[in-house]
Order: structure tokens, then C-alpha cells, then sequence
């Protein structure tokens, strides 16, 4: 009951809420209150000043919580090592990710995930690139999936994908029968845009600068899925990870082309912080990031379910090579 007690009050720290933290383990916020109470009487501290708003450690309570936090870390790698030792993968994992990594994407990854580990809690959220990064730093995800991931200090980044980008184009535009285009021919074309905040809208502004192309920007989204509903209605055209398409292009609602004489690509990877050792259940989750995702509907039709120790055996490695190496500060 007293671990439990401390789970729940590095939570409350963490969000700075006890309605928060109790929402992150499935209480009320008066248990988690309680909870709180039970060790400042233990103590015989006061941990949390609760007359602000938002809620405000003491400075006992800010030892209390950066001791507890290293505590449980320490905890929870024992408790993986012991799991290890019967070869059954159990846990919970939590993702923060972007909205532009695709949501049709990740659904497949979580759909194979759980097939393979349903033993594993998965949870997946998806955030602002900043709150990605808080989430993590604040331990409140155990992995983040941003593009031009950053990697120092207390973050530290796994490389993922290089996403090539293409020209998504509306089914009837001048430009659908053209298998690749040069970017001058974008001059003046309406434009379906990500959110100026976004770092992959910079690098895009910068690239179209440097080749001295100017276009109109119609509409601007924070995620690829507003983007391509944009373009599927004749919106404007627009500059996206051709990965994250090609359902549409299958079906006939897009095309893409590529651009001829640039070599623009969107990095992915993925964040953690740096002295936190991933479990085996997120480790298996970095794993799987890793194959392709075309793959898994055949190896789920074709296969019966797994006892939650492998994957299906089908699946594909893409990148194998470079599952855990760093990524290069070049690409922030």
C-alpha cells in the first residue's frame, strides 16, 4: 500500500493535479488525496502546497518526489528482470506521439503489438511535439514519436524512419499523370500546409525558399490526416511522407508524385529519457516499429494468434540495421 501510495503521488507531482494523477491509475481524486495525506502523515511533512493553482511541491515534497521517481524506476527494472526470467512479456507501455506520424500508420503497429503481447497494456496518445517531449521528461510516457527528433541532454532519440516526401495531389489536378514533377512547377499552386509550430512546416518552408518557389497556402492542419481530406476535395496541393498516402493512392482519392532533383525526406524517431532503461514490453514495441507495417494484415490473416512471446514470423525487417543507434544531431 505505501508503493502504491508513492505511484500515486509522483503522478499528482508529475500532472500537478490530483484529479490528474488519479486518473492515471483508475481512482477517485479523493483517494488519491488520501493517498497523498497517508504519506505527508507518515513524513510528517507537508508535500504539496494546495492552495495553488496548478498544484505546487514543497521543497520537501520536490525531494521526496525526484527520490521516489528514482525509486520506482529502480522498481520497475527489477520487476521487468524477474518477468524476464519466465520468457513472458507483461507490463505496461505508453506512447506520446505526433499527430503526423499517420494514424493509419500506428494503427496497424498497435493492432499487431497487441496480437503479439496481449498480456501488455498499450497505450497511445497523440500531442503537440512539445507536450511529446514533456510527456517523457516527465515520465509520463515511456516513449515519444516526433519527427527531427531531438537528442541530448535528458532526451535521448532511436532512429526510426526517413520518410521520403511527395507531391499529394487531388484526383483530377493537371499534374495526377506526371510520375515525377520539379518543384519550380509548384510556383503559385494553392497549398495545404502543416501549422507553422511544426518543425517539418519550417524545414518545408526553407527547402521551397532555397529553390525559390512561392506558394499559396490555403489551409493549415497539425496533423497528415486534415492535410490529405484537404487535397482529397481539390483544397490545393500538398507536401507529405508518400508512406502516409498510399492507402489513398490504392484507393483513388490521391496521387503522388515525386520530386525530380531534391532529396527531401521527414526523419522519425524515437525519444526517450536517456538514463531510463526501456522495459522489455517497450522494447519490443521500439522492436516492431521497426518492420513493415504492410505486412502485418497477411501475417494476422494468415496466422493463428501468438501466446504473446513472438511477433508473427513473417513480418519484415526495414531497418533493422539502425534499430537502436542514436540519431544524428545533423537532423535536428
Amino acid at each position: 500500500m505505501h508503493l502504491r501510495n508513492v505511484e500515486i503521488f509522483c503522478d499528482v507531482a508529475t500532472r500537478r493535479s490530483f484529479s490528474k494523477g488519479a486518473a492515471a491509475h483508475n481512482v477517485s481524486q479523493s483517494s488519491a488525496s488520501q493517498a497523498v495525506g497517508a504519506l505527508e502523515k507518515r513524513l510528517g511533512v507537508q508535500l504539496i502546497d494546495r492552495s495553488q493553482r496548478p498544484l505546487e511541491l514543497t521543497s520537501a515534497g520536490q525531494m521526496f518526489f525526484e527520490g521516489c521517481r528514482d525509486l520506482l524506476d529502480s522498481f520497475r527494472r527489477i520487476e521487468d528482470d524477474v518477468r524476464g526470467m519466465s520468457d513472458r512479456v507483461t507490463g505496461r507501455v505508453r506512447v506520446a506521439s505526433i499527430y503526423s506520424v499517420g494514424l493509419l500508420q500506428m494503427d496497424a503497429y498497435v493492432k499487431a503489438y497487441r496480437q503479439a503481447f496481449p498480456d501488455v497494456e498499450l497505450q497511445l496518445d497523440y500531442l503537440h511535439p512539445d507536450d511529446v517531449y514533456a510527456r517523457v521528461l516527465n515520465d509520463e510516457a515511456d516513449i515519444g514519436l516526433v519527427s527531427f527528433p531531438k537528442d541530448g541532454g535528458e532526451i535521448a532519440a532511436i532512429s526510426w524512419q526517413e520518410q521520403e516526401l511527395g507531391l499529394v495531389l487531388p484526383p483530377d489536378h493537371r499534374l495526377v499523370d506526371r510520375e515525377a514533377v520539379v518543384v519550380s512547377e509548384l510556383a503559385g499552386e494553392p497549398f495545404v500546409a502543416f501549422t507553422l509550430e511544426l518543425k517539418i512546416r519550417r524545414k518545408i518552408d526553407r527547402w521551397l525558399k532555397g529553390e525559390r518557389v512561392s506558394v499559396d497556402v490555403v489551409h493549415q492542419f497539425d496533423n497528415v490526416e486534415n492535410i490529405k481530406r484537404a487535397v482529397e476535395i481539390g483544397a490545393g496541393v500538398a507536401l507529405l511522407p508518400i508512406s502516409t498516402v498510399r492507402r489513398e493512392v490504392e484507393m483513388g482519392t490521391l496521387a503522388v508524385a515525386r520530386l525530380k532533383d531534391v532529396d527531401w525526406s521527414r526523419p522519425l524517431g524515437v525519444v526517450h529519457r536517456r538514463h531510463k532503461r526501456l522495459s522489455v514490453a517497450t522494447d519490443k514495441f521500439v522492436e516492431l516499429l521497426h518492420e513493415d507495417p504492410a505486412t502485418f494484415s497477411v501475417a494476422e490473416s494468415a496466422e493463428s494468434p501468438t501466446n504473446g512471446h513472438k511477433p508473427p514470423e513473417r513480418r519484415k525487417r526495414t531497418g533493422a540495421r539502425t534499430r537502436r543507434r542514436a540519431v544524428s544531431k545533423s537532423n535536428h
